[in-house]
C-alpha cells in the first residue's frame, strides 16, 4: 500500500489545522504557505474533509477552516481513509474485497492479512492530538 500525496496532505492540513489553532478559522492560503502545498490543491482535499464532517468552513473576510473536533479524536486511519479509500496491500483482504476464489488454497493470504492488521494497527492508534505532540517536540529541538 502506498499513500498518495491526496493521503499524505491531508494529514499535513491536519496537523496544521490542529497546530495553529487558536479559535480563529486559518485561511488554506496559510496552511499552504506554511506546509508550502499548492493552494489549488488543497482546495480538493479541505472540500472531501469538509464533507466528511472532519472541518468546518467560516466564510467572509475573516474566514477560513477549523476542525470540528478535538485532536485526540481524529485519528490517522480515519483520515487516510477518507482520502486513499481501503488500506489493505491487495483487494482480496480488503473490508468489502472481491471474494477471491484461490482464497482456500492460497497461502500468502496469511501475509496480506497480517500486513493489513498491523498497518490498521499502527494508523488507528495515532491521532491528530499525537501528531501535534510530535510537532511540538520537534519545535522544541531547534538550536540557535
Amino acid at each position: 500500500m502506498k499513500v498518495s500525496t491526496k493521503g499524505r496532505y491531508a494529514l499535513r492540513l491536519m496537523l496544521d489545522l490542529a497546530v495553529y489553532n487558536t479559535g480563529r478559522p486559518i485561511s488554506l492560503k496559510d496552511v499552504a504557505k506554511r506546509q508550502q502545498i499548492s493552494e489549488k490543491y488543497l482546495e480538493q482535499i479541505i472540500s472531501l474533509l469538509n464533507k466528511a464532517g472532519f472541518v468546518r468552513s467560516i466564510r467572509g473576510p475573516q474566514g477560513g477552516y477549523m476542525l470540528t473536533k478535538a485532536p485526540g479524536e481524529y485519528t490517522v486511519g480515519r483520515i487516510l481513509r477518507l482520502t486513499e479509500g481501503d488500506l489493505a496491500p491487495v483487494s482480496c483482504v480488503e473490508k468489502d474485497g472481491m471474494e477471491c476464489e484461490r482464497r482456500q488454497g492460497c497461502v500468502t493470504v496469511r501475509i496480506w492479512e497480517q500486513i493489513n492488521e498491523a498497518v490498521n494497527s499502527v494508523v488507528d492508534h495515532i491521532t491528530l492530538a499525537d501528531m501535534v505532540e510530535w510537532q511540538m517536540e520537534k519545535a522544541d529541538q531547534y538550536v540557535i
